[in-house]
């Protein structure tokens, strides 16, 4: 069995990952920005003859980047933001070859994405937010696609998959508001200055769908997530209809995941 944990930022999708780890100590915990088989999350995708000349413009930390690389087909996959190096603008530099945010074209998205899901070709995996929230949020806020065309692409991803054995767990949040308001807290500087939110901000705010609808602020964002976690329920239960549960945020009980 797979198991994909979904749900919205500040769900508790790393802390359910762990519990179900430890459940399943021969099982693989691929967390964001790890390398993954069917997610690129936090990841440079990249021919052979750009990832070569990457290697040759960081030289000093060519073995590091070596280490944090997988080949895969005629691409090799960066896990760049797990190198831990003070080089200025690396890790923008490397951002730059990520897939999502408009940065190649909608066919070539769907194209990478579907080869993968089809290629994948491993078992005992927990992926942390790999079939959702990064798809759904490029696709919704970045290449302007309706629900109906996000859940037709599903669609195809489930094709793609065919009887493998996966289970989606979705963690539901009943006040997004609060769930968000404990991970701003969490994802603080030492001096409680916030971090992520203003990232997480500003990706909205700067995405063409808030710009083309006139959308911004805090409460423009909770209620797309709103609107995300009602769309990712609808795939679920139109797509996936026998492969998922789902759980309440922060209020579920160990035997639950039995």
């Amino acid at each position: 069995m797979n198991y994909f944990v979904e749900g919205l930022q500040g769900s508790g999708k790393s802390t359910l990952v762990g519990k179900i780890a430890d459940r399943h100590t021969d099982y693989e915990a691929v967390r964001e920005g790890d390398y993954s088989p069917v997610e690129l999350s936090w990841c440079a995708y990249v021919t052979r003859e750009k990832y070569n000349e990457i290697l040759e413009k960081y030289s000093t930390i060519r073995r590091v980047i070596e280490e944090k690389s997988v080949e895969e087909g005629d691409h090799m996959i960066i896990c760049y933001t797990k190198i831990i190096t003070d080089i200025p603008g690396f890790h923008k530099d490397l951002e730059q070859y990520e897939i999502y945010n408009n940065r190649v074209s909608r066919e070539t998205f769907k194209k990478i994405i579907l080869n993968r899901f089809a290629n994948w070709n491993t078992d005992g995996n927990i992926f942390e937010c790999s079939l959702f929230q990064n798809i759904v949020e490029d696709m919704s806020l970045f290449g302007n696609a309706t629900d109906e065309e996000i859940i037709s692409f599903y669609r195809e991803i489930k094709n793609t998959l065919g009887e493998r054995d996966y289970r989606i767990i979705y963690l539901m949040s009943e006040d997004i508001s609060s769930n968000i308001d404990v991970i701003r807290k969490e994802r603080a500087d030492d001096q409680g200055r916030e971090m992520w939110f203003p990232l997480m901000l500003g990706y909205f705010n700067e995405s063409p769908y808030a710009k083309n609808n006139g959308l911004s602020g805090e409460v423009a964002l909770l209620s797309h997530f709103k609107h995300r976690q009602e769309l990712e329920l609808s795939i679920c239960k139109e797509v996936f209809p026998d492969r998922y549960t789902i759980l309440k945020s922060k209020d579920y009980k160990d035997e639950d995941l039995l």
